[in-house]
């Protein structure tokens, strides 16, 4: 076994990315304080063909040295819209005929491992501030709530490695369908 070259791992051109079928998945970010964990859900949103990120609230926007050190690249390839307040985006993509779902431990959160995305249907997950979680009044909005299980002390993870646990929950249930 052997490491593969940079040159051997056959990465797509941003414009083949751009153009290229994405699973039916919009995040969500509100109020997420660190553009480093901005930067990384970029990145991970670009390795699993999500459909679009929406950066909310204080989130910030690219372009920004700060994303760019962990998208590195991936803000230019995935599409992105910054609003200003997540609740009209959010009621607006419901109408759209979107499923909402917030990552959130809630009092009838489903556990993600049984959670079954379904091709017929688009979805929009949303990741909340990395102190206060995800807002009662998206909270409120949301069809459900997903749930990753914990069984530590912290019973908490960085909204980035939440974000990718989630994203990819819906890849690798998706992806192969499309």
């Amino acid at each position: 076994m052997r490491k593969l070259k940079t040159t051997e791992i056959n990465r797509i051109t941003t414009e083949t990315f751009k153009e290229s079928t994405k699973i039916p998945l919009i995040v969500v970010l509100d109020n997420v304080r660190s553009m480093y964990n901005v930067g990384s859900i970029f990145r991970t949103s670009d390795a699993f063909r999500v459909q679009q990120v929406i950066l909310c609230g204080i989130t910030a926007t690219p372009p920004d040295q700060e994303i760019h050190k962990t998208a590195l690249g991936a803000e230019n390839s995935v599409n992105w819209a910054y609003c200003p307040f997540a609740v009209p985006i959010i009621k607006n993509l419901k109408k759209q005929g979107f499923e909402i779902l917030v990552v959130e431990q809630t009092n009838n959160s489903i556990m993600i491992q049984n959670f079954v995305p379904s091709i017929e249907k688009k979805y929009v997950i949303i990741f909340g501030n990395e102190v206060k979680g995800v807002s009662d009044d998206l909270i409120s909005i949301a069809d459900a709530a997903l749930e990753i299980p914990q069984s530590g002390t912290k019973h908490s993870l960085n909204v980035s490695v939440s974000a990718a646990i989630t994203i990819w929950k819906f890849y690798e249930s998706l992806y192969k369908l499309l």
